[in-house]
C-alpha cells in the first residue's frame, strides 16, 4: 500500500461510522481485491479494523484509534505523502524536518497496540539508494522542488550521454520521481513524456509560461507509464545459458530483462531469454566470460566475438625485438 492510499484510507474510515469495501475500494479507485488487502495490512499492523456483515453492516474503525491529523500544519499534512522515502531522499528535498515534526506528532498520539507491538519505525529502516552509489552532481532536488511547484515551463541544459553536447531544451515538468536512489525530472517536451536525471542537468531556469500538461495525466501516471517502457523496451532478444553459478548474478544485474526458461534446464545450466535494448548492450554479458553461451542470434553472437577479440589483443603482450 503507498502512502497517498494509506492516509486516504484511514480518513475514510475515521470520516464514516461504516463503509462496504466496494465503497472504500470506488472512493480510492482501487479493486476489490486491492481494498481488501490493504484492510488485511491495517490489521497485521495493529489497527482495530473491523468488519460486520449484514444490511447495516460494513467496514469500521474504533473511534480514536486511527491517525490525529489535527495537530498538523498544513506543511505537515503535505509532507506526510514522503513518507514512502527514507532518510536521505528527504534531505535531498530539505523536507527531513518537517517530515519528523509531522510523523513525530503521529507517533505521540499512537496507544501502545493491544498486543505490545513495536512501532514499525522502530524495526524498519529502508535505504533505496543502489550499492556503491557515487555523489551525484548537476542539479539538487531541493533547488528544482520550488521551480516545480510554481508550476511553471522550465529551460534545461541537458547533458545526454547520446549527444556530442548539452541541449538546450524547454519542458512542461511534473514533477520528480526518485527511483532506484536516482532523482529524475519527469516532464513533457513538444507533449511527448521523458525522464531526465538531475545529475545530467547542467543548468536549469523557469520560463514565464504556465506548464502545459496533456490531459488526464499526472506524474504518478506518467512515471508508471515510462519506467513500465523503460523496462519492456528492447529491440533484441538474447536466448543463452547461464552456468548455475552464475545465474543469481545474472537476475541481479539484469533484472526483468532476464527471462528463465524453466522448463529448459540442463546440466550445463539455465536456459534463459534476455532483452537488450541495443545490439551494442550486449556487451554487458562480457563479465561472465564462459559462464554464458550466447545460442542467438547470430549477430549478438559475432558482436561478442568481435568485442572479445578486440580486448584480447588489447592485453596481448607487447612483442619482444
Amino acid at each position: 500500500m503507498n502512502p497517498d492510499r494509506f492516509f486516504a484510507l484511514m480518513l475514510l474510515l475515521e470520516s464514516r461510522d461504516g463503509a462496504t469495501t466496494q465503497e472504500l475500494a470506488s472512493a480510492l479507485g482501487v479493486s476489490l481485491r486491492t481494498i481488501t488487502r490493504d484492510l488485511n495490512w491495517l490489521r497485521d499492523a495493529g489497527l482495530p479494523v473491523t468488519a460486520h456483515r449484514g444490511r447495516l453492516g460494513g467496514v469500521t474503525m474504533l473511534p480514536g484509534s486511527g491517525l490525529d491529523l489535527t495537530r498538523l500544519t498544513p506543511g505537515e499534512h503535505d509532507h506526510l505523502s514522503l513518507i514512502g522515502l527514507d532518510e536521505k531522499q528527504r534531505a535531498d528535498l530539505n523536507a527531513s524536518a518537517e517530515s519528523r515534526r509531522a510523523l513525530a506528532k503521529l507517533a505521540a498520539r499512537q496507544s501502545r497496540r493491544v498486543h505490545e507491538l513495536l512501532p514499525l519505525t522502530d524495526v524498519v529502516h529502508v535505504d533505496s539508494r543502489p550499492w556503491h552509489q557515487r555523489r551525484a552532481s548537476g542539479t539538487s532536488p531541493a533547488s528544482l522542488i520550488g521551480a516545480v511547484r510554481r508550476g511553471r515551463q522550465l529551460r534545461i541544459e541537458y547533458d545526454s550521454p547520446r549527444e556530442p553536447s548539452p541541449r538546450d531544451l524547454v519542458v512542461d515538468p511534473y514533477g520528480l520521481l526518485a527511483k532506484a536512489g536516482i532523482w529524475y525530472l519527469v516532464a513533457d517536451r513538444a507533449r511527448v513524456p521523458r525522464m531526465y536525471r538531475l545529475e545530467r542537468i547542467t543548468t536549469w531556469k523557469e520560463v514565464d509560461q504556465p506548464r502545459r500538461l496533456r490531459e488526464n495525466h499526472t506524474l504518478a501516471t506518467v512515471a508508471a507509464a515510462l519506467t513500465d517502457q523503460w523496462e519492456h523496451h528492447h529491440a533484441l532478444e538474447v536466448s543463452a545459458t547461464i552456468d548455475r553459478t552464475q545465474i543469481e548474478r545474472a537476475q541481479r544485474i539484469f533484472g526483468l530483462r532476464l527471462v528463465r526458461d524453466d522448463d529448459e534446464e540442463s546440466g550445463n545450466g539455465h536456459k534463459v531469454t534476455i532483452r537488450f535494448p541495443h545490439l551494442e548492450d550486449v556487451r554487458a554479458l562480457l563479465p561472465f566470460g564462459n559462464a554464458v553461451t550466447v545460442h542467438g542470434p547470430t549477430e549478438a553472437r559475432a558482436h561478442l566475438r568481435d568485442l572479445a577479440t578486440n580486448l584480447a589483443h588489447h592485453y596481448a603482450p607487447a612483442p619482444t625485438s
